[in-house]
């Protein structure tokens, strides 16, 4: 996934980190681009690692370099809801939010179409040994096609319910309270 054009779009923005890289930034970090450049096909790029404590803020700089653009948009993304909230939440639910996030149609719900095709087809062609060929063919179609749409809309669902979850946890303190 590339999420910019050229180097330039990234600097004094902020990126959620979705791979770890040793001794930096760990997965779920909230990191600034201070400045980047292009070298070749490489990219140099300084950015800032922001450590929030309950008694005061942590900062530390770091220079890295990629392969290329699009190796630098695997490793961060940008991703404004987190880095507005990042206080909200616990590295564990910002890892888990990347994870669902990331999740794709062939990540998620091909292993799931596979399996549960594989499953109806063989039950059919023991159930339907003796019986209507063209019968078994259409009721295994239609089962598989149900298949998709639901393995497709558990997708969908649940990402929209991991973004509510999150949202609920910034909003938790919201409200008006009439005494």
């Amino acid at each position: 996934m590339n999420y910019l054009l050229n180097i330039d779009e990234a600097i004094d923005r902020k990126f959620l980190v979705t791979k770890a890289m040793r001794g930096q930034a760990d997965i779920g970090t909230i990191i600034h681009v201070m400045d980047a450049e292009q070298q070749g096909q490489a990219v140099i790029v300084y950015y800032r690692v922001t450590r929030y404590n309950e008694k005061f803020h942590d900062y530390q700089d770091y220079t890295a370099k990629f392969e290329n653009l699009a190796a630098f948009c695997k490793w961060a993304q940008p991703d404004n809801f987190i880095a507005r909230n990042y206080e909200c939440f616990s590295i564990r639910d910002i890892q888990h939010y990347i994870k669902v996030k990331n999740r794709s149609f062939t990540s998620f719900c091909l292993p799931i179409i596979l399996v549960a095709a594989l499953i109806i087809w063989v039950a059919l062609a023991l159930l339907m040994f003796k019986t209507n060929l063209i019968v078994g063919v259409v009721i295994g179609a239609v089962l598989t096609l149900l298949v998709i749409i639901l393995a497709f809309s558990l997708l969908k669902m649940q990402k929209k319910k991991e973004k509510m979850r999150l949202y609920r946890k910034v909003s938790a303190g919201w409200g008006v309270v009439f005494e």
